[in-house]
């Protein structure tokens, strides 16, 4: 049996279209984040290939755990009644989220495809 940590996959956002990117938009009051999957190289949103969520953790400077920001559900992947793919609605696996913090820390997030597993990334911030 594998170890959960050797399910995660890693690889450069800009090679690998699974990863998700972290973008840091604010950093003062709130820190606002932006993820996203699909940034350099789009990732497929169909019914039978998608992103499923993102999730944000940030673990601030000398804290034993991380934090769970929050997590960003992607239910629009084009199905419909009349079969997969016949609907005109697809979510776009990209969220931004805010949270506040007075200390630096790491912020990682992780992304879910249907059909390739689970990925992570990782950012510093620096307050």
């Amino acid at each position: 049996m594998k170890k959960f940590n050797e399910l995660l996959q890693r690889a450069d956002w800009k090679s690998e279209k699974h990863v998700p990117v972290i973008e840091v938009l604010e950093k003062g009051e709130s820190v606002n984040v932006k993820v996203s999957v699909g940034r350099e190289i789009p990732h497929p949103n169909k019914t039978e290939h998608h992103i499923a969520w993102i999730e944000v953790y940030f673990q601030p400077e000398g804290s034993k755990f991380p934090y769970m920001v929050g997590k960003a559900d992607f239910a629009a992947h084009g199905a419909s009644v009349e079969g997969p793919d016949t609907s005109t609605v697809y979510t776009e696996p990209s969220a931004i989220l805010s949270f506040k913090t007075g200390r630096s820390g790491v912020l990682y997030a992780f992304s879910y495809c249907n059909i390739h597993g689970l990925w992570v990334n990782e950012e510093e911030l620096d307050i």
